[in-house]
């Protein structure tokens, strides 16, 4: 998938350039959107789940998926953020604990971040890209609890995490459009009994949110630090 152009503004917080967090403020109404759009998100997981039967096998403490690094969106960034600001003042021992795990992270692969390590945003250029593809592939998510392997900011996770294991229609490094799934899930079904599960995901209602912020993109260990006053 090829990213947007990425904004690399020196910004307050990483993983949320100023520009995101001013364009958030001057429309309150995209928190509220959000929500929203991760409701459809979710009620359209739960039917392709249903879809499934016993092809999605994904369950709690199932971890493959959480390890490589990803991009994510402004949405996703700012959901995360959110998250963790919320954490801080009802749970802030936990949320120190994910703060450590994310410095570890970055201090680990910050120096081969095809970006702007101070703001934590993704650079545009295809160079940039193509050393993404090869960027911390093994590490382990840092909001994935290594001792539950459960993820620890759940409820805020990226839309990536949400739409993963049933059938999302992609396309891939040549533009061809097809099913892609769980390399775990879905290994005794026909592509008949694949197709029938296809998830709907609603891109049309998340990119309408996205015109709304800056085109830039980030991981999600930025997203997972102290805001810096």
């Amino acid at each position: 998938m090829t990213r947007p152009s990425a904004n690399s503004t020196r910004a307050g917080a990483p993983g949320l350039t100023s520009e995101t967090r001013e364009a958030s403020s001057a429309n309150p109404a995209i928190p509220a959107q959000d929500a929203q759009l991760i409701q459809i998100v979710d009620a359209t997981l739960a039917d392709a789940a249903r879809r499934s039967g016993p092809h999605l096998v994904c369950h709690p403490g199932c971890t493959p998926c959480c390890h490589g690094a990803f991009a994510i969106n402004a949405l996703d960034a700012q959901r995360l953020r959110q998250a963790m600001e919320e954490m801080a003042a009802t749970d802030p021992g936990r949320a120190t604990t994910i703060a450590t795990r994310a410095h570890l992270y970055l201090e680990e692969f910050a120096p081969d971040f095809p970006g702007n390590p101070e703001t934590g945003i993704l650079d545009e250029t295809e160079e940039a890209q193509q050393a993404f593809e090869d960027f911390a592939n093994q590490a382990p998510c840092p909001a994935l609890n290594p001792e539950s392997g459960l993820c620890e900011v759940y409820a805020a996770r990226p839309m990536t995490c949400r739409v993963f294991g049933p059938p999302v229609r992609s396309q891939n490094s040549e533009e061809e459009e097809g099913l892609s799934v769980c390399e775990l899930c879905f290994t005794q079904a026909t592509p008949e009994e694949i197709a029938a599960a296809e998830m709907q995901v609603p891109h049309a209602e998340e990119q309408a949110l996205l015109a709304q912020l800056p085109a830039e993109e980030t991981i999600v260990a930025f997203c997972l630090l102290p805001k810096l006053r």
